[in-house]
């Protein structure tokens, strides 16, 4: 598949503005890569030393897309970072939708790594491209998402005990539930202890914490699953949360506003504390109080508290952060 428009010439681009385009259709133990310059597709073990060599030898003015295809990318954007090759890292969702809007009913991973090269070459000046992973926030990552899985199957196990006729599962179930809680408190204190090790998380945590029914385990799951925040805008904050109401309208039609997009563990991770502030905050429980009474769902009134939540997130952690540097060029 090619795009409808070609690159500019060379010539008249700035310096570091790709004009090459490299698609990247990530599997488990190969790559298939389409080149648009050469318009060639070939085949990549998807290992380290191949992957540096390849991306080592494509030159200047390069864009490399791949998608998230659940950590199996991750050898690619290394080699990227190790030769200094630009990278982005796609959202599936977004990438089949560009590829459906062409009216293509195929999918091969010939097809898809076209696709991943044409939509570079459409997009590319506002793809973010991808930077080198910080080893600390992967850690708290991880850590803080194996424990939202084992918080889920201790609910899910609770659900089996509490059902009728659960006695026959009694016995298998029990000490399956102690186990989830020995390891959901050795991940606790595992999170404690990255965190305590590293000053600009602990400085974070602290800071997240000062927000009313933001308790430790919450400002630790925000700090690993959106890093942006205290480098982004109120409306961007709120987009990236998935919290910012999108206009619904049509002709003379002007439907409600829904929140929708950005990542939603984040809305579930702030339900309980924006419960809490709305009842307990002294700014926020007036301003919940206030949409409640003008006709506002309760779920709407608590939606925008979550959404007044995390812009206050942003703006204190950009503060905090502010502070950080000041200290650090004083020195």
């Amino acid at each position: 598949m090619t795009s409808k428009t070609s690159p500019p010439a060379a010539k008249i681009l700035a310096p570091g503005v790709p004009i090459r385009f490299i698609g990247c259709d990530v599997g488990k133990a190969n790559i298939v890569v389409f080149d648009s310059q050469s318009r060639q597709t070939h085949t990549i073990a998807n290992h380290l030393d191949p992957l540096t060599r390849f991306l080592g030898g494509l030159g200047e003015n390069c864009l490399v897309i791949c998608e998230a295809t659940g950590g199996y990318e991750d050898l690619l954007l290394q080699a990227a970072i190790l030769t200094n090759q630009a990278a982005h890292r796609a959202d599936a969702r977004k990438v089949k939708a560009f590829i459906r809007s062409f009216g293509i009913l195929g999918k091969t991973d010939a097809i898809d790594a076209k696709a991943l090269a044409s939509y570079g070459q459409e997009r590319y000046p506002r793809l973010a491209r991808w930077q080198a992973c910080d080893t600390d926030r992967d850690e708290l990552q991880t850590l803080v998402l194996t424990r939202r899985d084992l918080v889920a199957q201790r609910v899910a196990c609770d659900n089996r005990l509490a059902a009728p006729g659960a006695a026959p599962a009694v016995p298998f179930l029990t000490p399956l539930r102690a186990c989830l809680d020995t390891q959901i408190r050795a991940i606790d204190t595992q999170i404690e202890r990255v965190i305590k090790a590293n000053e600009t998380f602990e400085t974070a945590v602290d800071t997240l914490r000062t927000i009313k029914g933001v308790g430790a385990k919450t400002a630790a799951a925000l700090l690993a699953l959106m890093p942006e925040l205290g480098r982004l805008g109120r409306q961007q904050a709120a987009a990236l949360a998935g919290l910012a109401p999108h206009p619904n309208q049509s002709g003379a039609k002007d439907g409600s506003r829904r929140v929708k997009g950005g990542r939603p563990e984040i809305k579930r991770l702030l339900f309980m504390p924006a419960l809490s502030a709305a009842k307990h905050d002294q700014t926020l429980a007036p301003f919940y109080k206030k949409l409640v009474t003008n006709g506002k769902k309760k779920m709407v009134a608590l939606t925008a508290i979550m959404r007044k939540i995390i812009v206050i997130a942003n703006a204190k952690l950009r503060d905090a952060l502010a502070q950080a540097e000041i200290k650090i060029i004083a020195n």
